[in-house]
């Protein structure tokens, strides 16, 4: 297809672009004749934003906004990442996600249903562009909120707007992609505006023969494609059965492990306790729990601890107590590798119990309880620690087991912390502190990023590791100083950067990667390379320009200008 025949996409509604990009993109007359500066573009959106009172509106206005002017969107998620990624991931897209079939008013992304099984590979076929990277999810638990089914078509959305706004993959790069396998939510299969089918949710054995289907023909597609499986009810079948055959990873298991690392790796340095002296307790004993004790295992391992030392450190609870051999219920097979034996016959059946007999260094909370820990065990933290380690990691913001501010006031201020969710500052004794937030967007961009620019054929434990060694070393002086275990979250793409070096390093040493023409390149080098290869959503405008001037000087060279609209 010639240019001249070419149709606007929804990067080329752009106030931005002169009036000869227009007239190059078939726009002209399409945009206002004001032909704006960037700077004028976002002032406009913020303006929008702030006469919005509810975060849901918000929402709605910014996904309106990357779908009819995508570059312009990541403009303005680039600048004000703080402010802007709680509206279009979490907090907010918990809601988003519970309202999704109510509010539905253009497609994003692609649906898979169980109906469709046999026909896949035909369906991907109907996303003409190259893809490098999904985000996949059955909806069966998102965030805290339970089986959403297609509703949780919001979390692939909203994930890989922060893959492209925080590691620069290409918009065009991605895809949102939900399996509708049916949802156990009653209310959802008797809302006459539910979109998804109307089926009860299909059967262990019928989900793996359907996600095997869409695995071949995602690869068959476009080999190579990164895979993120994000929220299924029970995660571990697919990243077992698929992550040493193809290009993917979880992110709620090594994602959530990784950044949770990250924080704990700096945090127990600051605390003043060697390895050996911590004891962790996790209140929940979930997928994600799981992975995050296991990648601080490792830690502890490469501390100096054996395998066994360092599992000894953890305890972890969940709804019916303490996990032990002997408290007569069965285990899920991923509870088993932390499940206590040396508890004396005894059981603990509460939290609190738990932590008055561990008496612990660290206590991590995924478990989506909101104020579990409450103001009489922080007090207890504070009392046996200098530097307790607290963790309340549970997302939305509802759902978080303790607040900086409690976590705060009960430690009298020694509590090293870090949250899922985003919190306020604190005044205590005259000094402002900051809550570090162990928000995942820190490592799966870089991830991402790194897997993809490496070519890596699979996504090892050890790139899952370097990216939390490296988010942990990527604070600056100023932020050290300030006692952050993480990076300020404006400089998210420097970060992303740094994880994504650390994870195409990985990538080499472990011989997975395919990409050999940045083997020998120094640190320096390499880190040019990646910046190259970022999406800039500030730098579009001016490519168009180019790319219009180069078309140009081609049809003067050809004689062919004369005449054009051009």
């Amino acid at each position: 297809m010639s240019t001249f025949d070419r149709t606007p996409e929804a990067g080329d509604f752009d106030s931005s672009h002169s009036i000869g990009v227009r007239r190059f993109n078939r726009t002209h007359g399409l945009i206002p004749p004001a032909v704006e500066e960037q700077d004028t573009q976002i002032t406009r959106c913020l303006k929008q934003l702030e006469r919005k009172d509810k975060g849901i509106d918000k929402y709605l206005y910014l996904s309106g906004l990357r779908n009819t002017n995508v570059h312009l969107f990541y403009r303005l998620v680039t600048r004000h990442i703080k402010d802007i990624a709680p509206l279009i991931y979490t907090p907010t897209v918990g809601e988003a996600c519970l309202q999704w079939s109510h509010n539905y008013v253009q497609p994003e992304g692609l649906y898979l249903s169980y109906s469709d099984r046999g026909h896949i590979a035909s369906i991907l076929h109907n996303w003409n562009r190259n893809v490098e990277i999904t985000v996949v999810t059955d909806g069966s638990r998102i965030l805290g909120l339970g089986d959403l089914g297609i509703n949780g078509m919001g979390i692939p959305v909203g994930k890989l707007a922060l893959y492209i706004g925080c590691a620069g993959i290409r918009p065009e790069a991605t895809l949102p992609l939900m399996l509708d396998l049916g949802t156990g939510n009653k209310a959802l299969r008797e809302d006459p505006l539910y979109l998804g089918s109307r089926r009860e949710k299909v059967s262990a054995k019928e989900e793996q023969e359907f996600m095997d289907e869409v695995m071949i023909a995602l690869n068959e597609k476009w080999p190579g494609i990164v895979v993120q499986f994000e929220d299924f009810k029970n995660p571990f079948p697919a990243l077992e059965r698929y992550q040493e055959k193809y290009t993917c990873f979880n992110d709620d298991i090594q994602g959530t492990g990784a950044v949770v690392l990250a924080g704990v790796i700096n945090a127990v340095k600051r605390s003043g306790v060697p390895v050996k002296g911590q004891r962790a307790v996790f209140m929940g004993a979930g997928s994600a729990g799981v992975g995050v004790a296991k990648q601080i295992v490792e830690f502890f391992v490469r501390e100096g601890l054996t395998e066994d030392q360092a599992r000894e450190c953890f305890w972890l609870v969940d709804t019916k107590g303490l996990v032990t051999n002997d408290r007569g219920d069965k285990l899920a097979d991923h509870k088993i590798y932390f499940s206590r034996k040396d508890n004396a016959g005894k059981q603990y059946k509460s939290l609190a119990e738990v932590v008055d007999y561990v008496k612990p260094t660290i206590l991590m909370g995924l478990s989506t309880i909101g104020g579990i820990f409450s103001p009489e065990l922080l007090t207890k933290m504070g009392e046996w620690n200098e530097n307790p380690i607290i963790f309340p990691l549970s997302n939305p913001s509802a759902n978080s087991e303790c607040t900086f501010e409690e976590a705060v006031k009960y430690t009298n201020g020694k509590a090293l912390f870090a949250s899922g969710s985003p919190f306020p500052t604190v005044e205590h004794n005259g000094k402002t502190l900051n809550p570090g937030q162990g928000n995942n967007m820190y490592v799966f961009p870089g991830i991402g990023l790194g897997t993809i620019l490496s070519k890596a054929t699979v996504v090892t434990q050890s790139m899952i590791y370097a990216s939390a060694e490296a988010l942990s070393t990527a604070l600056n002086p100023d932020e050290v100083s300030e006692g952050l275990l993480y990076p300020n979250i404006s400089r998210i793409r420097d970060v992303s950067v740094i994880v994504a070096m650390g994870v195409i390093r990985a990538a080499e040493e472990a011989g997975v990667d395919r990409e050999t023409r940045i083997k020998d390149m120094s640190n320096e080098e390499l880190e040019k390379w990646v910046r190259s290869k970022m999406y800039d959503p500030h730098t579009e405008t001016a490519k168009v320009e180019q790319e219009m001037q180069s078309f140009i000087d081609e049809l003067t060279i050809h004689g062919g200008v004369r005449g054009s609209h051009l």
